[in-house]
């Protein structure tokens, strides 16, 4: 979709949409107002009402967009229910007439274009039989207000629009097409805007002592990769921020094997994998000011004969062993050892790992916030505000020396799995394990957070691409000068 910034309205536009503000929609003309009236629009955020016009011999197609209190997250509301609208409609361009929003200013309108730049990402594919009516048909958006061109900064938004796409592309692939190969060959377009990588294969991490992440990994006909991407926006020398992802490319649970109902949504356990790739991209292609790099480890959980067995002992990069009582609790094992990898490599002072870790945090949150746990208080006070920010909303959860009783092992260092109370705070528990002293360290448990089945407010039904903004915004907010 091109988002198209001008001055004034194209008189000449058969499309039109206005903003209105929640309770404004008494000040529209007769016309307008009379819209409202029937369809009982208030304004209210992410709101459409419709009606037709004749102007001379041309006929005219005009709605009404509610952008509620007119905060960001109103406007892209509003921004996203346009798209929805007409994304499918046979319009092919719509023009958006932002003077009916009253007082706004640039970041208004900003906001309204990057709600319709977000809803519109969809993944057609593999659709052979598509009807013609469900095609999408919109092509372009204008946006007309006093600010005219936007261009420059919208090239800003639109970069992390972009990085968003990717992770959810990433997310939405059926299993057969992304795997940890794969995975790696749709990242190699980072390099283009300057995006540094390297990647590791089964003999390297092997060298190296990835134990865990491996074991995970030796089930399955796909061989599992660790790719970095490293962005060196800041200061030469400045420790970078680091971002490690859970990129288990489809979780069948390996021998604890999951009921069959429901197993083909596990295509999406590289959700926090998909979020670091997109997070990276949209932060290189806005060239910040940063220096940050993303780790991804990257396995298939698999049950052939050669799979991990509950009972296995383990041993991590770090030299710590586990105690594999659950090979569906995998994800942490790829995570300790990615995280061990990152500290060697890059000696972070931010380390922020994303995973779709357990269904403890879906249980206790729903869909509505990710879990975060964290060592350090002004790091999670961090993320809470940028997650506010985007609108990737983040809900704390406890650390504390009285779990980790609850994964002491009685022949390893520890094992993979507690007890049913507490499952997401033992999983963080036990990855705190692999951090080093000093480095400040949060885990964001997104397991309810990277598909959704039904719409959001700027995302159609299924991968969310949540994350990327909030780690986009985070970085701008505390690491960019």
């Amino acid at each position: 979709m091109d988002i198209q910034f001008v001055a004034q309205i194209d008189a000449s536009a058969d499309v039109v949409a206005f903003p209105v503000r929640k309770g404004e929609a008494g000040a529209l003309g007769a016309l307008l107002g009379a819209a409202a009236a029937q369809a009982r629009f208030d304004g209210v955020a992410g709101a459409i009402a419709e009606t037709a016009a004749i102007d001379g011999d041309q006929a005219k197609r005009l709605l009404l967009v509610g952008i509620g209190e007119g905060s960001e997250q109103d406007l892209e509301r509003g921004g996203a229910a346009l798209t929805a609208k007409l994304q499918t409609s046979g319009a092919t361009a719509v023009h958006v007439d932002f003077a009916s929003a009253g007082q706004s200013d640039a970041d208004d309108v900003l906001a309204f274009a990057m709600g319709a730049r977000l809803r519109n990402w969809r993944l057609d594919t593999y659709r052979t039989r598509l009807a013609e009516t469900a095609k999408p048909s919109l092509k372009t958006v204008t946006i007309a207000s006093p600010h005219g061109d936007l261009s420059g900064r919208w090239a800003e938004n639109e970069a992390i629009a972009d990085g968003v796409a990717l992770t959810q592309t990433l997310v939405a692939e059926p299993p057969n097409i992304l795997y940890p190969e794969t995975f790696v060959e749709r990242c190699q377009h980072l390099t283009d805007l300057g995006v540094e990588l390297e990647i590791l294969d089964e003999r390297q991490m092997k060298a190296l002592g990835m134990g865990a992440l491996l074991g995970v990994a030796q089930g399955s006909t796909r061989p599992p990769r660790l790719l970095a991407m490293r962005w060196n926006g800041g200061n030469p020398g400045d420790a970078p921020v680091v971002f490690v992802g859970k990129g288990v490319t489809f979780d069948t649970g390996g021998i604890s094997i999951k009921p069959a109902a429901g197993m083909d949504m596990m295509k999406w356990d590289m959700g926090g994998a998909g979020a670091v790739a997109g997070a990276i991209k949209a932060i290189a292609g806005r060239k910040a000011k940063a220096n940050v790099v993303g780790v991804v480890g990257l396995v298939e959980n698999m049950p052939d004969g050669n799979a991990m067995r509950p009972g296995d002992v383990v041993s991590t990069m770090s030299g710590q062993t586990v105690e594999v009582l659950n090979t569906d609790a995998e994800g942490r094992l790829v995570l300790c050892d990615a995280i061990s990898w990152a500290q060697s490599a890059y000696n972070p002072k931010v380390i922020v790992d994303l995973a779709t870790l357990t269904g403890a945090m879906v249980i206790s949150l729903g869909h509505e916030y990710a879990g975060i746990f964290a060592n350090d208080d002004t790091l999670a006070a961090d993320l809470l505000a940028a997650g506010e920010a985007s609108n990737n909303k983040l809900w704390r959860f406890p650390l504390s020396p009285a779990y980790d009783k609850l994964i002491d092992s009685p022949i390893a260092d520890m094992k993979n799995i507690g007890p049913r109370e507490g499952g997401s705070i033992t999983a963080a528990q036990f990855l705190k394990r692999f951090v080093g002293e000093g480095v400040a360290w949060a885990h964001l448990d997104i397991a309810g957070m990277a598909w959704a089945d039904k719409d959001g407010p700027v995302w159609a039904k299924g991968a969310t691409g949540y994350g990327v903004r909030l780690l986009d915004r985070y970085i701008a907010a505390n690491h960019e000068g």
